[in-house]
């Protein structure tokens, strides 16, 4: 059965990748850079200060800060748990599929950068979610774009990308929940 599953995600990679052509290569590799979310986080940060105000935005700093380690380490000990190679790394794959990005490493399983992207949609969108509603949405469709960059450069199969999206999805639920309660307690003590 797991045979079979692989088997498909390496279909559905090939597939997906495959859709790819040179005119926009250079488009996904700017936002699979890290990089290239620095003026959206910016722009979430004026918002997150501008209706909490700078005491508890540094909590709220706090919280994203340990839920970007929790997801890059999980992703690590997942990588080198697993060892499932990356596309880019089996043999069999390198004469079909297309491969953009610069570099490829060792180990795929799951995407650090889906887990990342998906807990900050999530964690800032409950954040900012009672002034702007509709701001979750955008924000989780940045993180789908980020994520399907994985596939598009040829580093990542979608079982990693999909499962790297569930668990920072579910980190930046956790991390919201206890963002909320050091805020409480720290009103509190005010």
């Amino acid at each position: 059965m797991i045979e079979q599953l692989l088997e498909y995600d390496t279909e559905l990679f090939l597939f997906l990748n495959g859709m790819g052509s040179e005119s926009w290569d250079d488009f996904w590799n700017i936002v699979t850079e890290k990089w290239s979310s620095i003026p959206l986080y910016a722009v979430l940060l004026v918002l997150i200060v501008k209706h909490y105000g700078w005491k508890p935005t540094v909590i709220i700093l706090i919280a994203v800060a340990l839920m970007i380690t929790a997801t890059d380490q999980l992703a690590n000990l997942f990588k080198y748990g697993v060892q499932r190679p990356r596309p880019c790394q089996v043999p069999e794959l390198k004469e079909t599929m297309r491969f953009v990005a610069e570099r490829c490493g060792r180990f795929g399983y799951f995407s650090a950068h889906a887990a990342s992207s998906m807990a900050a949609a999530v964690f800032l969108g409950l954040v900012l979610r009672p002034w702007y509603r509709w701001l979750p949405f955008l924000l989780l469709a940045w993180a789908v774009v980020v994520a399907y960059s994985r596939i598009y450069l040829g580093v990542h199969y979608p079982l990693d990308i999909i499962t790297g999206m569930a668990i920072g999805g579910s980190l930046g639920g956790i991390f919201y929940a206890l963002q909320k309660y050091a805020q409480q307690r720290l009103a509190l003590r005010d």
